[in-house]
């Protein structure tokens, strides 16, 4: 098993430079987003790019996407937990929605794929296997740096 953030499933989507791991991903049959990331994809396809509704779920259904990870009391505090430890408005702004993804994957033992840089950091320093997936513009994360686990904000 594999769990996709929503920047996963939107890059494949879109045909952005992750398509085709985020793709290799999903033929294998076992990628699930959390319900907040399906929650974040689908408003991303309705509010942002205009898709409608029922065809935002329909594209998801057909990927196999909409029986998401439920998140339970321990996955949400431990979330919230993970948050408050490595949130920074600066040097590591990690969503709510990430940091509940990471914690999914870590309860799960699977790994996280994702292109965002602050997620990846996260998961390096709480020791989340990660699948680092290209950005949007094609760059990837450069791995850790001296900068990685600042806590704090």
């Amino acid at each position: 098993m594999t769990v996709l953030d929503a920047y996963a499933v939107t890059a494949y989507l879109r045909d952005e430079p992750a398509a085709d791991e985020v793709g290799a991903l999903l033929e294998a049959g076992d990628a699930m987003l959390t319900a907040v990331g399906l929650g974040e994809v689908l408003d991303h396809l309705v509010r942002l790019a205009a898709a409608d509704e029922e065809e935002a779920a329909l594209d998801l259904a057909q990927l196999g996407l909409l029986e998401a990870i439920a998140v339970d009391p321990a996955v949400g505090a431990a979330a919230g937990r993970l948050r408050a430890r490595r949130y920074h408005r600066t040097r590591c702004s990690v969503s709510m929605a990430d940091c509940i993804a990471a914690e999914a994957a870590r309860h799960r033992t699977a790994p996280l794929a994702t292109s965002d840089p602050h997620l990846l950091d996260v998961c390096n320093v709480e020791g989340i296997d990660a699948i680092v997936l290209p950005g949007s513009d094609g760059s990837s994360w450069p791995g850790p740096s001296s900068r990685r686990g600042s806590a704090g904000g």
